[in-house]
């Protein structure tokens, strides 16, 4: 048979006309698909397959010549791109990061891991605020004082909790990376910044400010013991002894981001537990004061004194837990991917923090109160120990006490002070779109360092305004978070879960505006010593 013969009992499909050939539209998407994670990176996507908007009008490109391939319509949408609320979307778990956020201090390393979030957590969960626990007893008594004490632990545990598991969405694929991020993708950018941006602030350059005050006055106090009572040289004032510790904790600011200061927070952390155990321990050791009473103090006061008495001392109890407003700034320092997320070493971590930072806070609260009951002076237990036991302690363990708070300001400065060095360098990241030049950082952080010691000398008196700021900072550690997962998370109905982070949320919020009115009361009915440019 010949091959026309051959060829003649097959049948070959007819290539059609291009005039009667209709143009095979380009596929519509919905415009919050075209920038999807999956999309943007997906290795199938052909080249010259063109996904349009859906409203726009779609474009003709095929030269009339052309002759099509075959009659079926090529699938030009791979098929596991999917909605963003899909499940294979959730199980795919793709992380959109920002590309500025390598440019920037606290998203600039991400290699950090359970230990870097110990010593992170450790070194801002403890501070001098820790050493006034035992004034807020006096007030409350024996009973309300631990029960209360007990309850805000287990309360802002919980909340740091639910930061931690909030810091990655799964269904957006984000990482929250700063804590005013996590707010303005919850309420909204213009909301977050009037619930967030003040006290936020106050947390962090509000607390640089204070370690300022409290790192030179112990450098004050160091030098006089080390010195004592024979030395002729002359003293530096106090003021330039806020100076020293300012251009230490300007030269320590250098380091790059905050994986780097990872050794600085475990210093801090280490000296921070010493000086509280030193404390308690040597408090302890000595014995009761004579005299000692642990009765609440009953006094003739009018209902309204009485009150905002007991809201100042439930208030000096809540500020005792701090770091709240750094852990998605830690967190954001680790690796993440679907097999291994960032939120488990980052809970390891606060467990293992939170465990060191209970046994020096209880103690602390309850050693002082047992040794001075209602003798304890307003300043703390630093006060006290100086005050009550400077003849019958060693020069030693005084001065390595006061060695151990300045260490441990330092380096707390630092971890406090990143979120603003981060802030300041998003500024010219956002409008010059690249990285800041190497002698922009250090004059950032150099500016930052001394306007800070600036207010710290105008303002000396800042501490007497602190029952009025932290009632406005409250929310971010007690309330702000329970009602973040309400939002996002969207737990059931009237559920647990749901009328517990209510209950939290709205009880942080009632407390915040008790204990930021009784902190104006305060102000307004006994004054304050105001001396500008005169710190004592």
């Amino acid at each position: 048979m010949s091959e026309a013969d051959e060829a003649s009992n097959y049948s070959y499909p007819v290539t059609p006309r291009l005039s009667s050939t209709p143009a095979t539209p380009p596929i519509s998407a919905p415009p919050s698909q075209l920038h999807s994670p999956s999309l943007s990176r997906s290795p199938l996507l052909a080249v010259g397959d063109q996904i349009e908007p859906a409203g726009k009008t779609p474009r003709t490109s095929t030269p009339r010549n052309a002759t099509p391939r075959n009659l079926t319509p090529r699938i030009r949408t791979p098929r596991f791109i999917t909605p963003l609320g899909s499940p294979i979307r959730k199980a795919l778990k793709l992380t959109r990061l920002d590309p500025q956020d390598a440019w920037l201090p606290i998203t600039e390393s991400r290699n950090g891991n359970a230990y870097y979030a110990a010593f992170h957590t450790l070194c801002a969960g403890i501070g001098i605020q820790a050493l006034v626990l035992p004034v807020a007893f006096p007030i409350l008594g024996w009973a309300w004082g631990i029960i209360f004490l007990t309850l805000t632990f287990i309360w802002q545990l919980y909340t740091l909790y639910i930061l931690v598991q909030l810091h990655e969405n799964v269904e957006t694929g984000m990482r929250y990376s700063r804590y005013l991020q996590l707010c303005g993708a919850t309420f909204g950018e213009k909301l977050a910044k009037w619930l967030a941006f003040l006290p936020l602030l106050q947390l962090s350059a509000g607390t640089c400010v204070a370690l300022i005050i409290v790192g030179g006055t112990s450098m004050k106090t160091f030098y006089q013991i080390t010195c004592g009572a024979t030395c002729t040289s002359q003293p530096l004032t106090t003021v330039e002894w806020y100076l020293v510790f300012t251009c230490a904790a300007v030269v320590l600011s250098q380091l790059p981001n905050l994986n780097s200061i990872a050794g600085v927070s475990l210093v801090g952390a280490i000296t921070a537990v010493g000086y509280c155990t030193i404390i308690w321990v040597v408090s302890v050791a000595k014995g009761r004061l004579p005299g000692v009473s642990y009765n609440p103090v009953q006094t003739d006061k009018e209902g309204i004194v009485r009150a905002v008495d007991v809201l100042n001392a439930l208030g000096i109890v809540a500020f005792a837990f701090r770091g709240h407003n750094l852990s998605l700034e830690i967190q954001a320092t680790m690796p993440s991917s679907e097999k291994h997320p960032s939120t488990v070493p980052m809970w390891k971590g606060v467990k293992f923090a939170y465990l060191i930072i209970a046994m020096c806070l209880f103690p602390i609260a309850i050693g002082g109160y047992w040794a001075y009951g209602q003798l304890i002076p307003s300043g703390g237990m630093l006060v006290a120990l100086i005050a009550f036991h400077a003849t019958d302690t060693s020069r030693f363990i005084l001065g390595l006490t006061s060695l151990f708070v300045i260490i441990s300001a330092v380096s707390s400065f630092q971890i406090y002070g990143m979120p603003m060095f981060d802030d300041l360098e998003s500024l010219y990241v956002r409008r010059k779109k690249k990285p800041c030049p190497w002698w922009l950082r250090p004059l950032i952080r150099a500016i930052y360092g001394f306007f800070m010691f600036f207010i710290a000398v105008a303002i000396p008196f800042l501490g007497s305004l602190a029952g009025l700021i932290g009632g406005i900072a409250l929310p971010v550690t007690l309330a702000y978070p329970c009602f973040m997962w309400l939002k996002v998370k969207k737990p059931k109905a009237y559920g647990p879960i749901w009328w517990l982070n209510w209950a939290l949320g709205v009880l942080g919020i009632i407390l915040s505006v008790l204990v930021t009115a009784s902190g104006i009361y305060v102000i307004a009915d006994t004054g304050i010593k105001v001396s500008f440019f005169d710190p004592q």
